[in-house]
């Protein structure tokens, strides 16, 4: 799962339009963190954004897969490959974005459940 630099410097480039965007590697690959929110993961030159049920179909009428990190394995993500008709259109890439952060903040706005202890109550 490895990144190019090169890579990297095109995608932070066309999401300009966000502001700062912070690149984290992570597991041989990167993570895209805006406002200290994870909304993306880089991969084997590829860029993948966060989605859940407000966003996936965006995803999917075009025919994009989710992310999986171990060919192998049937284990998915829950992040989809950003069209490259997408990446290269900065406004539309910015709106994809956009949705992508929605979905983090709302994954991070949700409370937590507490488990308890065992022989706890």
């Amino acid at each position: 799962m490895t990144v190019s630099e090169s890579y990297k410097e095109y995608v932070v480039d066309q999401l300009g339009k966000l502001g700062f965007i912070t690149i984290k590697k992570m597991f041989g690959g990167a993570g895209l963190y805006y406002d200290g929110l994870i909304f993306g993961i880089l991969a084997n030159d590829v860029l993948y954004f966060k989605v859940d049920d407000s966003n996936r179909s965006d995803y999917e009428r075009v025919g994009m897969e989710p992310f999986q990190p171990f060919a192998d394995k049937p284990m998915v993500m829950p992040y989809y490959e950003v069209p490259v008709d997408i990446l290269e259109n900065r406004e539309l890439l910015a709106d994809w974005a956009m949705k992508s952060l929605f979905v983090s903040r709302n994954k991070n706005s949700k409370p937590k459940k507490q488990k308890l202890a065992k022989g706890g109550l």
